[in-house]
């Protein structure tokens, strides 16, 4: 089934959903953004998109589905004018700037045929591998779970971008960028849920620019507890020199303990009390069932954009009636949006802070249905 997309935006992020749509062989049928000029521009060699003026003008086209790629704030307004035109909706992660507005549309995910946020480190092979062998060693209670996700992007006083903004990318920039994922990943491959958080946040300087750069936090330290009795840590950061995008996780029971590194994906490491062992990423010998597109065979590595690939075939699925347990919807998007809640409280008043409970959330997404 082909599917004709649309796309808000034309920053990087709209760059690695083109080329999704196009890995499925779909059409992206328009493109919108700041400016006509820089639709035009995003458009200029993708023959058969048209670039348009504003976001109605591609509603009106009557696209399918509607990637949007815009700054954080923009979201939820955004996302309600193609929910109201009955499209389906894919929004970048976080959600919304707020957990009133993630709230708003989590209760509507269900009035089109997709709402996807793309936790796209979930499709990573190996992560859906050592998921699968968690499922398979119920006795093995995990009771530590511990990682990092560090990036050095930020990490010039002179470096900036809309994300610094609260305005533009919400109060939360590290955390509610790249935490969100880690937590996000932790929850999908363990089956815990988080449900206090003790958070530091902190900034590596000063950010030249003005008090507006230097308002949301270079990355943050917490420690929290899950409702299966473990204990876990996270450090993120955005300022970590050489650290060019490394998502790391330790998942530890007394049994097997996982390790992962996003950086070196085509490997993860499982330790036992009799061995420890590196296993690798091969599809036909693989306890987890593929997702999304033709797997890429082993020994090709499988990388950031085939995973961003998979996520996108995996929402489009949705259209034939298919049912993912991998795709993450805005009932994730929301929980992103609770977490990061409970990071800032607890920085704030230097307490535990209780994130909200699970039936909240599923109670959201039942309104939707």
């Amino acid at each position: 089934m082909s599917i004709r997309a649309g796309i808000i935006g034309t920053g990087f992020m709209a760059r690695v959903h083109a080329q999704a749509i196009a890995s499925g062989g779909h059409q992206l049928v328009g493109v919108t953004g700041s400016s006509r000029d820089r639709a035009a521009d995003f458009v200029a060699n993708r023959p058969g998109t048209v670039a348009f003026e504003s976001i109605r003008e591609l509603i009106d086209l009557r696209p399918d589905v509607v990637h949007v790629t815009t700054p954080n704030a923009l979201h939820r307004e955004q996302a309600e004018q193609i929910i109201d035109a009955g499209i389906g909706v894919i929004v970048e992660k976080p959600l919304a700037t707020s957990v009133e507005d993630a709230e708003a549309l989590a209760s509507r995910q269900g009035d089109v045929p997709v709402a996807a946020v793309p936790f796209i480190y979930r499709y990573y092979g190996l992560v859906r591998e050592i998921r699968e062998r968690i499922r398979h060693l119920p006795g093995n209670r995990l009771w530590m779970l511990h990682g990092s996700y560090l990036q050095d992007w930020l990490g010039g006083a002179d470096q900036t971008n809309w994300r610094v903004d609260p305005a533009a990318g919400g109060a939360s920039r590290a955390f509610g960028d790249i935490g969100v994922h880690w937590c996000d990943l932790m929850e999908f491959v363990t089956g815990h849920r988080i449900t206090t958080v003790t958070a530091l946040v902190g900034n590596a300087f000063e950010r030249e620019g003005g008090a507006a750069q230097n308002l949301t936090e270079d990355g943050a330290v917490l420690t929290f507890t899950t409702d299966q009795g473990a204990l876990g840590s996270l450090v993120v950061s955005q300022a970590s020199a050489g650290r060019d995008n490394r998502l790391y996780f330790s998942f530890d029971g007394p049994d097997e303990s996982y390790e992962f590194d996003q950086q070196l994906p085509e490997r993860a490491w499982v330790g036992r009390r009799d061995e420890s062992r590196l296993i690798t990423r091969n599809p036909s010998k693989a306890v987890a069932t593929p997702v999304g597109l033709e797997p890429v065979p082993a020994g090709h590595p499988q990388g950031y954009q085939q995973c961003f690939n998979d996520f996108v075939a995996d929402a489009y699925a949705a259209f034939a009636g298919q049912v993912s347990d991998t795709l993450p919807t805005f009932a994730d998007g929301l929980r992103a949006a609770h977490l990061t809640e409970a990071v800032l409280e607890s920085a704030r008043t230097g307490m535990p802070v209780r994130v909200a409970a699970d039936e909240a959330l599923a109670g959201a997404a039942a309104t939707a249905r």
